[in-house]
């Protein structure tokens, strides 16, 4: 097990309901995520998600958090996986829309030691729905690739891929991006009030609203989505020696993939 070395605080804007979230974040000598919300404890599990619209969303009893995606993707990266998260607000902060908050905060406590265990699956996984689709394939080593496909110049069935030797930094670091022309109707809707241009990349016809970066950025926060939605196994998807292909997915296929998985993974040297 693999924890903080001390108790950290982060104050910031929920970006969906934009009211201010505080966290208190503990370190913990029980394997597992678990936050707390209203004295309600809900572990960080696949079978505790409600939704995946705009956000993976979990919940136990009458309790929920919402965006939890980022902050778990941070534990994979800090290779943790016991911590008792207490939240005043039923959404985490979105801080700067990436996981590079979360990641300082956690580099800045310190992580106690724990080597990574080598993990592996025992046979493919694959979620498909409509065009969409997430496999896991047994491999010798870890390699994401991830397909987008909106509507604009640089993201039109654009591939972009994490192994062992990529710059993790472009991954911790990729912002949450939307369609700029679509945000009044959104906000309309009451959704995305913590939205500045700050913590979102905006796309437009011909662009975006702020530098970038690093090239394709709003692709490689799909993988970074991704990698928080697996850390809901139970394991981390980063130790895991295999292939995931994912074409224009999201949270659900994430999800609904992860719960299949749950079985599956096992620790290298058990084999």
């Amino acid at each position: 097990m693999a924890t903080l070395k001390k108790q950290i605080s982060i104050h910031g804007t929920a970006l969906m309901s934009g009211i201010d979230s505080s966290v208190e974040i503990f370190p913990s000598d029980k394997k597992g995520i678990r936050f707390f919300v209203n004295n309600t404890e809900i572990p960080a599990k696949a079978e505790n998600v409600v939704s995946t619209q705009n956000c993976t969303v979990l919940a136990k009893d009458n309790a929920s958090i919402m965006l939890i995606e980022h902050f778990m993707a941070t534990c994979a990266f800090c290779n943790i996986d016991s911590l008792d998260v207490c939240v005043n607000a039923q959404e985490l902060p979105i801080l700067d829309g990436s996981a590079k908050g979360w990641y300082e905060a956690f580099c800045e406590a310190g992580i106690t030691d724990d080597e990574q265990e080598p993990l592996a699956i025992k046979e493919p996984v694959n979620f498909i729905h409509n065009s969409s689709l997430v496999s896991v394939i047994p491999s010798d080593s870890l390699n994401i690739s991830y397909m987008v496909n909106f509507n604009h110049k640089d993201l039109s069935q654009r591939w972009v891929n994490f192994t062992k030797n990529t710059d993790k930094k472009e991954i911790i670091e990729a912002r949450t991006f939307g369609y700029l022309k679509d945000l009044e109707k959104i906000q309309a809707m009451g959704l995305a009030k913590g939205v500045n241009i700050e913590n979102t990349v905006g796309l437009t016809d011909d662009g975006y609203t702020t530098e970038l970066r690093s090239l394709y950025e709003p692709a490689k926060h799909k993988i970074l989505d991704l990698i928080g939605d697996f850390m809901l196994t139970g394991f981390n998807p980063l130790s895991m020696n295999a292939m995931i292909i994912a074409k224009e997915a999201g949270h659900f296929l994430h999800v609904e993939t992860a719960k299949k998985m749950n079985n599956l993974i096992i620790v290298k040297e058990k084999i």
